[in-house]
This record gives structure tokens, sequence and C-alpha cells, in this order.
């Protein structure tokens, strides 16, 4: 992880202003923060001392369960708050936060803010809408399992946690998270192969046709 200092940290503050998100001014304090696809924003079960806004890249968001299974249950992506539920709430189990791509945040530390957030009327209008949509999504997700085929599905997750055009991510791990066999989807996966979607490196693979993806997953979010 580095932290952004001096012309560097100033340009993205410029470029990428929050202020109009909230009614006091929170530059004084704000960190911004880059961290390398695979690294941690936060550890799962310690709760952050900052809430991020993430102004690039995408994160994705893990569970552990009773029994020892990890299960990815969500996605981040840019303009989306992480530890908006730690500055909400005093008790909450705080799950894992794991980049998918270089990732940039603004980090705003709760010990000079908290008190100020928690009583900005404009701030929190714009992370009840937040909320809401993130509320929807996770909603919608379950009934799309069930609504639509796996080609449609797999298209956006591909999408979703591809770094440039390079997919990677573990076969286990997306079918727990699209409720699909094994052999269901290494079946996709061959047929987006064969269409010329995709194709196969090594235990990854590259994005050939980005725009046939795209049309897939458009399809779930028409619904």
């Amino acid at each position: 992880m580095e932290i952004y200092k001096n012309e560097k940290r100033e340009y993205y503050l410029d470029e990428h202003s929050i202020a109009d998100l909230f009614s006091l001014s929170v530059d004084e304090f704000i960190e911004v923060r880059e961290y390398q696809r695979d690294e941690w924003i936060i550890h799962e079960g310690m709760r952050p001392d900052f809430l991020f806004y993430v102004i690039e890249g995408k994160a994705k968001i893990y569970v552990t369960h009773q029994n020892g299974k990890v299960s990815l249950i969500n996605f981040i992506n840019a303009h989306e708050y992480i530890g908006e539920m730690e500055l909400l709430n005093d008790v909450y189990y705080t799950k894992g936060i794991q980049t998918s791509t270089k990732t940039v945040c603004f980090a705003i530390p709760f010990h000079h803010y908290r008190g100020q957030l928690l009583e900005d009327v404009k701030f929190l209008r714009e992370l009840t809408r937040f909320l809401s949509a993130k509320s929807t999504n996770m909603a919608a997700k379950y009934t799309q399992s069930l609504a639509f085929p796996l080609e449609n599905r797999l298209a956006d997750f591909i999408l979703q946690t591809a770094d440039g055009n390079v997919y990677k991510e573990k076969h286990v791990t997306v079918c727990d998270f699209l409720g699909v066999s094994y052999r269901h989807l290494l079946h996709v996966l061959a047929q987006f192969c064969d269409k010329g979607y995709l194709q196969k490196e090594g235990r990854h693979y590259r994005i050939r046709q980005p725009n046939a993806l795209q049309g897939l997953a458009e399809v779930l979010k028409n619904e």
C-alpha cells in the first residue's frame, strides 16, 4: 500500500474531488492510498480506522463462515464506499476487502471526522442512497441465479473481476458465488473460448472479445 504525498496527493484531491458529498471539509486529514492487485484494504474481523471512497479500481468482499469456508459475497467498484457499516455501527463484524486490480481510494480517518460525519445531513443522505442501491443489487444477484443462464452471469462475473483484459479467478470461488457445479462452469468457459470471447493462457484467461461478454452481461442490468 502506498500513501500519496505532496503534488500527487493534491492532484487526486483536485481531479477526483468529493467535496460535494459533504457539508464539512475533509481535505485536511484525508489520505490518498494506492493498493496493488490482491492487497487487502481491510482484513476480515479487524475494524477499519477509515471510511474509504474508491476512486479507481475494483475490489471483492469476502466472509469466513463458521465451518471455515471462505465465500466471495459481493464486489466494490469506483465511486463506492468501504467501511460505511463500521462508521454507522459500533458492533459490526467486518468483512475482508481485497483488491481485484490496482485500486486508489480516499481514506477519511474516523478519529478526526466520525462525529461530524454522523451529523452531516448531506453525507447521510448520500450514504442512504448508496446503501439502498447496494441492498437492491445484492437481492438482484440471488434472483438472477434462478432467472438467467450461467452464460450471462459468468460474463458479468468475468468483467467484474478482470484486471484489464486478464481474468484469473479460482474456479471454486466462481462456483460458490454463482451457485453452479464445477463441471458446468468449465463447460461454459470452454464455450467462451470456442467462440473467441476468451483465450486460455496457463491458469488464466485473456479476454479477446469484451464487447461480446458485455452484451451477455447487459441482459442482467436491463432487469
